[in-house]
């Protein structure tokens, strides 16, 4: 005979105090409740679209193994993301298959990371050479876009989605037949122009990777790639506050533009993420600075940044506090729509979501919004 158990907060979406029951680690019901008392925010467990690693654990790495992937799962875990999405960048065919048989080893081995991670994001090969839009990726394994490549893929690990450059030629037939092997498409990383973004959205791309940033550092002031996306009510966007990527009144204008329902955090942290300042050298990007206050950029181009050193509950904190937006959308975009963007590339709609059938991968979060994780399910 399974337990119930009991979770109370408040709904930082509705603001109104709830009890959570979960069961057979599901939630089972959602009610509304009287209290006097101090509660803390209850939510379900972040999504995080975009993870290269944090705490010393890089997706990216030839040296990490399925065991490295569940302790990362654990460790995204304790700072409040529930689900993670492992982001795989621009390598070789055979180093990017390696790391794809990792990940697929990770699910086989532990039920945590298989309930974490559904699906992977790849984010190339397909994308810019030239520096700049190209970011830290690595230029030597900068290539067109290839159906054969990432139909080997899926066989071997789910591939939620990829990102890549559209001004490769041939660019929206290849989007459609991507999406008709059932892989869902990101804009990003390009230096593609206005009319190649239309194309691109109108042939089956549905997303924008880190938007405002993998980006020429001068555009044309109009038309440009960035309006284009801004404009295209087909497109969410995923966007990165750390405070460093993008200015806060860039992050809020592009969230008016687009609204709240079309926006999506994600961290982009790399493994330095949690790591003290400092000169490192990476897998992405080779010889990196990370600043005190968290800004990782490349140390032969200080102006292009090398990933984010924070974690989605640090860019929740930092968008909530920095800002004019208010606590519930700025959670929103960190559970709801990219739940429910997870839930069409998987054909699900448990994640992100405080509702019977979704997973009880529940979070407490204190007065500072640091996250309290409650002993239910995959939260070991």
């Amino acid at each position: 005979m399974s337990t119930t158990e009991t979770y109370e907060g408040l709904d930082p979406i509705s603001g109104r105090p709830v009890r959570v029951y979960v069961r057979q680690e599901r939630v089972d019901h959602v009610e509304l409740i009287d209290s006097s008392h101090d509660l803390p925010w209850i939510t379900p467990g972040l999504v995080d679209l975009q993870v290269n690693g944090y705490g010393g654990v890089d997706v990216n790495s030839p040296e990490t193994t399925a065991e490295d992937i569940a302790h990362l799962t654990r460790i995204l875990a304790a700072r409040g993301t529930g689900t993670w999405l492992p982001t795989v960048i621009t390598a070789s065919s055979e180093q990017i298959e390696s790391r794809l048989h990792v990940l697929a080893a990770a699910r086989a081995a532990d039920p945590m990371t298989a309930r974490a991670v559904p699906c992977a994001h790849v984010e190339g090969p397909f994308i810019s050479p030239e520096d700049g839009p190209r970011g830290a990726h690595d230029r030597d394994h900068v290539r067109d876009i290839s159906i054969e490549e990432v139909r080997r893929w899926q066989e071997i690990f789910p591939i939620g989605y990829v990102t890549l450059s559209p001004h490769w030629p041939n660019s929206s037939a290849k989007i459609a037949q991507l999406r008709r092997l059932g892989v869902r498409v990101a804009i990003g990383h390009t230096h593609a122009a206005a009319h190649e973004v239309s194309a691109a959205s109108a042939a089956g791309c549905t997303l924008s990777t880190h938007l405002g940033n993998g980006v020429k550092a001068e555009l044309s002031r109009h038309p440009n790639l960035l309006w284009s996306q801004i404009a295209d009510p087909t497109l969410d966007a995923g966007l990165i506050a750390d405070g460093h990527h993008l200015p806060m009144s860039v992050l809020e204008t592009v969230i008016r533009a687009k609204g709240v329902d079309h926006c999506f955090l994600v961290s982009d942290s790399v493994a330095l993420g949690g790591s003290p300042a400092g000169r490192y050298t990476t897998v992405i990007g080779g010889e990196v600075h990370l600043s005190e206050d968290n800004r990782l950029s490349l140390v032969e181009d200080p102006r292009l940044l090398a990933g984010s050193a924070v974690s989605l509950a640090d860019c929740v904190r930092t968008a909530y506090r920095h800002g004019a937006l208010s606590l519930a959308d700025v959670f929103t975009m960190a559970t709801g729509v990219p739940g429910r963007i997870l839930g069409e590339f998987v054909g699900s709609a448990r994640y992100g979501v405080l509702a019977p059938g979704a997973g009880a991968d529940l979070v407490l979060w204190d007065g500072q919004l640091a996250p309290i994780l409650t002993p239910g399910p995959g939260m070991e």
